[in-house]
């Protein structure tokens, strides 16, 4: 079967970037993801993985994959309590985890720039009378137009935020609290320290993959003010990261979210749940 060229840049050319890290984590017979559809969909894409990512350091695929597991559970548990209701991927990319987690009941709503949504039903075409992807920025909030939140809502942006400026992050969960009251936004973000590097084009690769800027970070302590600063929000959780093999994942991580010094340097999922 030939294989499926695909040309991106700047920030969409991170789902290729992440896709790479969770497929090679899959791989392993010890995973902590199972994904197969991600180890399926670098065999099909005619790109040139290895040489612009480099080799994989397992610390870091299992970090990736360890993040898109929180997410998952997250979105696991959104659907033991609303049956059949609706999770809304903003920056959905060439995730799987739809694939990965169906109950045979959620609704599903990608969001992501044109170019993207080319790629993804490129590559993955018809997903199925549940699933369905919207050729929108996740700035234009009409989206929020799409969506039927009867069922319960939870939105999720992963690998997103951080390629925002601030105002837009500001005004996007604003937006966000102000139409789907009583409902959450789970999200990622990356440390100032980290978001400083990629603006000075210091996080690359040997291959020449050099990570977009990244305007917006929050430090693992700047969620209360995050929450005090956007109104409609009632508070902002940090959700800790699942343990995995080894000492880094399974023993060292854990104790970030105890140590301020550290923690400052770390990458954070948190749910942002909105008044009702």
């Amino acid at each position: 079967m030939p294989k499926v060229p695909v040309e991106l840049a700047g920030v969409p050319e991170t789902l290729l970037w992440t896709l790479w890290y969770r497929a090679e984590e899959a791989r392993r017979p010890d995973t902590v993801l199972e994904d197969p559809l991600a180890i399926d969909l670098v065999e099909r894409i005619d790109y040139p993985f290895a040489e612009r990512f480099g080799p994989t350091a397992g610390a870091v695929a299992q970090g990736q994959a360890l993040r898109s597991l929180c997410f998952d559970q997250e979105v696991r548990r959104f659907m033991a309590d609303h049956p059949g209701g609706t999770v809304v991927a903003l920056g959905e990319g060439l995730e799987t985890a739809f694939q990965r987690i169906d109950d045979g009941r959620v609704r599903w709503l990608g969001v992501d720039l044109p170019e993207t949504v080319a790629v993804r039903e490129s590559l993955l075409g018809d997903e199925g009378p549940r699933h369905r992807s919207l050729a929108r920025s996740a700035l234009d909030v009409s989206w929020m137009d799409e969506v039927d939140a009867g069922g319960g809502v939870l939105i999720t942006a992963q690998g997103l935020l951080m390629y925002l400026e601030e105002p837009d992050v500001h005004g996007l969960l604003g937006a966000c609290a102000a139409t789907f009251p009583g409902c959450a936004l789970v999200f990622d973000t990356a440390p100032r320290v980290f978001t400083a590097l990629a603006r000075r084009g210091a996080l690359k690769t040997p291959g020449g993959f050099v990570a977009p800027p990244m305007p917006w970070g929050m430090d693992a302590g700047g969620r209360r003010a995050l929450a005090r600063s956007i109104p409609g929000i009632e508070a902002i959780d940090e959700l800790p990261l699942p343990r995995g093999r080894g000492n880094l994942w399974s023993a060292v991580a854990p104790l970030y979210t105890r140590v301020p010094i550290i923690g400052g340097w770390r990458l954070t999922v948190c749910r942002a749940r909105f008044h009702g």
